[in-house]
Parts: C-alpha cells; structure tokens; sequence
C-alpha cells in the first residue's frame, strides 16, 4: 500500500524552510568560530582565568547572618515575626485537628467532599483518613496536615497577589515571568540551606521552603485567568460604570474560577510534595518517618509513612478538582443536610472528648512494616544477584554505570567548554527563538564562572541517561494508554499513587535492590517522571483531530501509519512538553540522589546543608538553578513562546 499521505496546514513548510536556514547559519557560525576557540582553549575543562570564587564573600555573609541573627533588627522585626506567626498558626491548626479527634476530622473531612463532589468521594475520603489511623500514622498525618494548611494558604495568598499584579499589568507580567520561570524549575533541595541559614532548622523554615516552591502554580493560573477573561463581558461591565475594583471583583475573578481553583490544585500537589523535602530541616510529621527510614533503609517504615501523604494527596487532588469542574448539584447535600450533616460531625468531636477516645485507638492500628521488609529481604535476596540468564539488579546497576553513565559522563567532560556553550546554542534556538538560545548559554556559561563545571557536566549526564531511558517507556506507555481504553483505566490508579508518593519514597527501594550510586539516583528519578511523560502523552495523542484520523482510515491506512504519520506529528506540542517535564522532574530527584552516592551536584547540596557551608551549598544551588533553566529552555516547545510572545 502507498505510503498515506495527510493535508497538513501551509505554514509548514515556512517553518521547515526556517529550520533549515537556522541549520545553516549555525554550520556557518562553526566554521567561523570553531578555528580560533580551539586554538586558544583547547582543553575541555573550564578556564580558571574565567571564574568567579564566591567562598569568602558567602562565608562572611554567612558568619554575619549568624553573629546578627539574635541582635540585629532585621531578624527580630521582620524575620522574628514572621517566624513566631508561622509557628503559631501551624500550632493552632494542629491543636484544633487533635481536639477534633479521629472521629471530628474523619467527618469533617467527609463533609467536605460531600459538599463539593458527593457521596462516593465523601466515603472514599473517611476511608483515607481511616487508612491513615489503622497504619498507626494519626499523630504524624494530622502534624502534617497543619503544617500544609498553613503553608498551602501562604502558598495561595503569595500567588494570587503575584497573579493579580501580572494579570493586571503587562509590564509586571514581563518582569515576574523570568522569576515565576526560576521558581519553577528550582529542585526544592536547592534553596533549603538558605532558608535554614535565616530561619534555623524547625516549623518556619519548612512552610517558608513549602511556599517557594509552591506559589507559582498559583501565580501563574491566577495571571492566566485574568488575561484570558471574556473581553465582551468586560465591556460590558465597563459600559454600566463598574470601576476597575468593581470590575475586577464581579467579572474577571468570577470568570478565571476554573484557573483559580486549578492552581489551588497544584499548590497543594505541589506543598505535599515537600513534606518529605522540608523534614530535612525540621518539618517533622510523616516526611520525618519517611527521612528517618531512608538513613537505614527500612522500606517497611517507609511505606507506612508514605501512604498517608499518597492518600492525603488523593483526596485533596479529587476534591478541589471536582470543585473546579463544578460537579452536579443534584449528587451535592441540600442545605438542611449541610446542616445535618455539620451537627454529626461536632456530636462525633464532642463524644470522643467525652469518652477520651481523641487518639486513634491503639488496639485498631495495621503493622505492614514486617511485611513490606520480608518482602524487600526476599527480593533482595533472589534479585540483587545471582539471577540466572539475566543476572540481579547489582549487575544491572553496574552495566549501567560502566556503558552508559560514565561514557557519558566522560564525553561531557572531554568536550571543550565552549563546544557544550555552543551546542546548547544550536538546540534553544532550533526549537525555539534567538531569546531562547541567549537564555541558555547564559546559564550554562554561568555554571562556568562560579566554578563548578565538571560536577555540573556529571549532573547533566545522569539527567541525561535517566530522561532517555524515561521518554522511551514514557512515550511507549502513554501510545499503549491513547490506543486503549481499558489499559488507560488500569494505568490510572497506578499512575496516580506515582504521581503522588514523595520523591525520597523511591530512594529507598532502589538503593535496596541496587546499591549507592549513581544507577539508583537515576532508576528513582525514572520512576518519579515517568508518571507525566505517559499522562502528557497519552492525552495529547487522544486530542488529536478526529477528522484527521477519520480522513486518515478512509485512506485505507492502518493502525500503524496512523500512529507514525497522523497522530505522533500532530501531537508534538504535547510531546515535546512531556520531554520539558520530563526533564524538570528527573533534575529534581538526581540533585536528591546526592543523599544515596549520586554525587555531583546534589552531594554539594547535600554537604553544605548539613555542614552550614553556605559556599558550597549555595553554589551549587545556583548551578542547580542555571542547569535546570538551560535545560528548561532547551525543551520548551516553540508554540508555547510564540503564545508568550517571545
């Protein structure tokens, strides 16, 4: 059968004539500039002559944050304050939660997802937090549960404000772009020695690092709604004299709802995705169990503790999910059953007091830890080494490390500098703009001057490695999920539990089953990406033009060609965001993959932290910051700048 042939629109071949003319104006720039740069830095390495040395300049500041911190009144009026109302509100949230009881926040928690999405996400939230008790995780849910209600409220109060000023002002919009952009590709493990460094280990350097990493989901819908309001119903609204407040209030907040409550979806996300992070500067609650059980390896205690977040992070996900896709009244309570259904919920809260029954009995708890580290020990046992035919998962680790992470590791570093600066060049501005291109190098030549080039490049290999390995199954799994129905509702809740298990969760089996190194860093931060990759992919092949597919059947092609020659080109846009998230989320667990021998960068972090060597740490937090934007900018898909106006 002929090869199928499908109309595509006339701009591209415009664009694939600029493609060409970008290749060969970059093979012209080669020429001319390769010559002299080899001839005068030949080597690979950075040149010395070309760095900046932050160390005593960081080291005083540092030591002038730490003489200053009790006295100066910087500290005492302004950061003082902050930090006492941070541990006051989260004091009171939790104080509230244990006066409530199991049972008050049990239907409590119940009521509200009746209220917004009905009765079966009601039973499935009680049976959550039903979980969380019979796992012997009340205390510690309920810890983390005040801290996040804190922390996602900062979280969204931040962002809204960020969000009104670039939603509002075209200039502001221009000006937070590029800090909305850094906030969102920083790995949450940069920026806690900082924090740490002002605020000490404890409760308010934990929400501080929360909201961080979380307002900019907020900022960013909150923009997106505002610009994107209905313009005939704000001139309408204008034409009836509203003022600017009047208008802002009654029509363009109304009308950006969907994004706002979208964002509060991914701030929350977003927030218990640190619980396990921020333990390691005093967060406590269930990310310290999970911490604790990474320092000796007890995938048991691990677990139990991580299925609180899992199930905390559900619950929450469906709910203001159906809150923002306005679920069916007809499913919702009337008012009277509000009312009923408030009044079992202080009876309950009241007769457990009463009874002295706050705390989750103790004869009604689940040990799963023996279990889960039988099962591990048995694993270990038969699959760490010794397989036949295909040998254990030592041996994979170590074949992986020999022909794929140290060949690349060693290329990157055998390559003069200016080649990668020029190579990163060439890709930003293929796939996206001149702005792109100057963004990039500017970043990669950044990492350069503050001295940290070859833990930089051995960073970049391991992400590397692990986003090819990730793309391949992402990209395989997600074609499987678009072509079947029944696969994708299978895939669904397995996706969901990845998606939202804390990033040191998967630390702790791999480096069970694989050892310390580099190999278990990059199998986590496989596990912890794949979960977009498949669900970007999957979803933007099934928003493929139905007419093009239909068109394309009436050809007579088959299953295949539709696939190859319909569906994967009309869905690059989606493709080429799951490769940006891809990347963004394995940068983020390779730096945490420092704490189990994957060296590089995260080891700087890792080592800064814990010694308060505020050079070392914040260095390499800056060079974490420049390779995730360079990386950023690299796969940023072309039709998501044009959107911006780049």
């Amino acid at each position: 059968m002929a090869t199928l042939t499908v109309p595509t629109p006339r701009k591209v071949p415009v664009l694939k004539n600029r493609a060409v003319a970008k290749l060969l104006l970059l093979a012209l720039a080669a020429a001319v500039l390769v010559p002299p740069l080899n001839a005068h830095w030949g080597a690979g390495a950075w040149p010395h002559a070309l760095t900046v040395d932050l160390s005593k300049p960081l080291a005083s500041a540092s030591n002038w944050v730490i003489d200053n911190r009790d006295s100066h009144p910087l500290f005492l009026y302004f950061f003082g304050y902050i930090s006492n109302a941070v541990v006051l509100s989260v004091r009171a949230v939790y104080l509230t939660l244990l006066a409530a009881g199991w049972a008050g926040v049990t239907a409590f928690g119940a009521l509200v997802a009746w209220r917004v999405a009905g009765l079966r996400l009601a039973a499935g939230t009680a049976l959550a937090f039903l979980t969380c008790g019979a796992l012997g995780m009340w205390v510690p849910t309920m810890q983390t549960l005040a801290l996040m209600v804190v922390a996602v409220l900062a979280s969204v109060a931040v962002g809204v404000v960020l969000g009104l000023a670039a939603g509002l002002s075209d200039r502001l919009d221009r000006a937070l772009r590029p800090v909305l952009d850094t906030m969102q590709v920083l790995p949450a493990f940069a920026y806690l020695l900082p924090v740490v460094l002002v605020f000490g280990i404890g409760v308010p350097a934990a929400v501080l690092a929360t909201v961080v990493y979380a307002a900019p989901p907020m900022a960013r819908l909150t923009a997106l709604g505002l610009r994107g309001a209905d313009p005939e119903v704000l001139e309408a609204v204008e034409s009836l004299g509203a003022t600017p407040r009047q208008r802002l209030l009654t029509a363009r907040i109304p009308l950006a709802r969907k994004e706002l409550l979208l964002g509060l979806n991914q701030t929350i996300m977003m927030a218990l995705s640190m619980a396990v992070i921020a333990s390691v500067i005093g967060a406590g609650g269930l990310g310290d169990r999970v911490y604790q059980a990474l320092a000796s390896v007890d995938v048991g205690a691990a677990l139990a503790a991580g299925i609180p977040i899992v199930l905390l992070a559900v619950v929450l996900d469906r709910v203001t999910a159906a809150a923002g896709d306005g679920t069916d009244a007809s499913e919702r309570p009337r008012t009277i059953g509000r009312l009923y259904a408030l009044a079992v919920t202080v009876a309950l809260a009241l007769a457990a007091r009463l009874l002295g029954a706050l705390d989750w009995p103790s004869g009604a708890t689940l040990d799963i830890t023996g279990p889960v580290n039988t099962a591990k020990d048995w694993m270990v046992d038969h699959l760490y080494s010794g397989v036949p035919v295909v040998g254990g998962t030592a041996e994979w680790a170590g074949h992986f490390t020999t022909w794929i992470l140290d060949p690349v590791r060693s290329g990157l570093q055998w390559l003069p500098w200016w080649s990668v600066l020029l190579l990163v060049a060439a890709l930003a501005w293929v796939i996206g703009t001149w702005r792109t291109a100057l963004t990039a190098v500017l970043a990669m030549a950044a990492i350069g001057v503050l001295g940290v080039w070859e833990p930089s490049l051995d960073t970049l290999s391991q992400v590397l490695a692990a986003v090819a390995v990730t793309l391949v199954l992402g990209f395989a799994t997600g074609i499987a999920a678009a072509r079947s129905d029944r696969f994708e509702r299978a895939l669904r809740p397995v996706m969901d539990v990845f998606q939202t298990m804390p990033q040191f969760v998967y630390l702790i089996p791999v480096v069970a089953l694989f050892g310390v190194g580099r190999a278990p860093a990059v199998a986590a931060s496989v596990v912890y990406a794949l979960p977009a990759v498949v669900r970007i992919t999957a979803q933007g092949l099934r928003q493929v033009d139905p007419a093009a597919l239909e068109s394309a059947r009436s050809l007579g092609a088959s299953g295949r060609q539709q696939l190859w020659q319909v569906q994967l080109p009309l869905a690059r846009r989606s493709l080429l965001l799951a490769v940006n998230q891809g990347v963004v989320l394995v940068l983020a667990v390779v730096i945490i993959g420092g704490l189990v021998g994957g060296g590089a960068l995260g080891y700087n972090v890792a080592f800064g932290l814990a010694q308060g060597d505020l050079a070392t740490g914040l260095v390499a937090g800056a060079a974490i910051v420049c390779l995730g934007l360079m990386l950023d900018r690299v796969t940023q898909p072309t039709e998501r700048r044009a959107k911006k106006g780049a």
